[in-house]
């Protein structure tokens, strides 16, 4: 949406309606870099268009991979099992599964890559990534600890067994397993410690992979081993988005309403999908909420608990802070700019005082994304019961959603542009 300023206009009626999420980015962004890598032709269906997954597929081409798109939905992907090194760094923007993926990927090739981003990537943490890249023999340097990226790629690791800290992010785990398919000989992944953020997505790394030919098991609950099998072309469904669903399951219930997203909540395999049976308890959710394994799903129920019948603290969502921004800190300050006190942060967790009181009312309040996608979707819902909600920056809803505007408005929402 071409406009710097967004106010929800609240329906004052229950949303009902019929609207399709898009593609699962998280999905889309495996699908893409595995299709990348392997030998053949690749028809990845139901997929994501947006920033993220433009990123990944541009970095692709740059590397002499053919990236098709005959249609929305769709990506046609040719690969000769190599990333040939490209003549100018890989700009990935924002995202961070393309950035991480990638720069575990192209350990494995041969020559000098250097990944990059914006000005927000540069600030997201990959040294633990490097760190185990560097115990492979990896020439890889990252001065900052964070994007850029330069590696020297010599086509192997030098050691088949590598120990990783995942505690800040499971996409480090996700990037080596991808990439050590690729290597000469069998791999090992063990991780430091049991903590792991968001364990899920290495599930649906590991049905990725597979897909496309890997071959992975587990000796343990923290280790696995991947065989030496390279990736095979082929046909691909991706589903869709759960936390794209999360922001309709909260608009369903703030206004009684009855929204069909086409797939039931237990048909996802995506982590964030747990967040539906939080959200269907609204308003009585509960004091508590874990959200270590649903990290994308908090901003939408820390924004629906400030209408619940009870407070709610969060806790296990420290790894937010290092998303594409603070987002315990963006959390806080929008729904104090909503109301003074609404949310205070105690350590690395963030508790909501609750108010039902606050349906009905004008509360002007300009709410910074902080060119967060989740900020700005999130806080949307506030707009659906709460008059003068603005939204700063509402275009970076293109990182994963572009047509969240236009799905809202499908509803019935109407706003106003400033």
């Amino acid at each position: 949406m071409k406009t710097d300023k967004l106010t929800i206009l609240p329906p004052g009626r229950p949303l009902c309606g019929r609207v399709d999420p898009p593609g699962s980015k998280s999905i889309t962004n495996r699908a893409l870099l595995l299709a990348g890598l392997a030998r053949g032709t690749s028809r990845l269906t139901g997929a994501l268009k947006s920033d993220d997954t433009r990123y990944m597929a541009d970095a692709l081409r740059a590397m002499g991979v053919t990236v098709d798109e005959p249609d929305a939905t769709t990506f046609v992907v040719t690969g000769s099992g190599e990333l040939k090194a490209p003549a100018e760094p890989l700009f990935l923007g924002n995202a961070g599964t393309a950035t991480r993926f990638l720069t575990a990927a192209l350990a494995l090739g041969s020559g000098r890559y250097v990944v990059d981003g914006d000005e927000h990537m540069r600030k997201r943490p990959i040294k633990p990534l490097v760190e185990a890249l560097k115990s492979l023999g990896v020439a890889i340097e990252a001065p900052t600890g964070c994007p850029p990226v330069t590696i020297d790629a010599k086509g192997a690791f030098t050691r088949n067994k590598v120990v990783i800290d995942a505690g800040l992010s499971s996409q480090y785990v996700s990037a080596l397993q991808m990439a050590a398919a690729c290597g000469a000989e069998p791999f090992e992944i063990e991780l430091a410690g049991a903590d792991i953020g968001a364990r899920g997505y290495i599930d649906l790394t590991l049905a990725a992979m597979r897909a496309f030919g890997a071959k992975v098991s587990q000796p343990t609950p923290a280790s696995w081993r991947i065989e030496p099998t390279g990736y095979t072309a082929t046909d691909f469904h991706i589903e869709p988005d759960a936390s794209a669903a999360t922001y309709l399951w909260g608009a369903q219930v703030l206004t009684g309403g009855a929204i069909d997203i086409s797939t039931p909540a237990g048909e996802f395999t995506q982590p964030d999908a747990r967040a539906y049976d939080v959200i269907s308890a609204f308003p009585h959710m509960p004091a508590v909420i874990d959200g270590s394994q649903m990290q994308d799903a908090i901003p939408t129920i820390a924004v629906l608990a400030a209408f619940n019948e009870t407070p709610v603290r969060f806790v296990g969502i420290a790894n937010l802070r290092v998303k594409e921004c603070d987002r315990i800190r963006a959390l806080s300050t929008g729904l104090n700019n909503i109301r003074t006190g609404l949310a205070v942060e105690e350590g690395d967790d963030l508790i909501v005082h609750s108010d039902p009181a606050l349906t009905g009312q004008s509360l002007p309040a300009e709410i910074d994304t902080f060119a967060d996608h989740r900020i700005a979707m999130s806080f949307a819902l506030a707009g659906l019961k709460i008059r003068d909600i603005t939204i700063l920056d509402p275009g970076c809803v293109a990182k994963t959603y572009p047509g969240y505007w236009d799905a809202l408005g499908s509803l019935g929402v109407q706003f106003k542009q400033d």
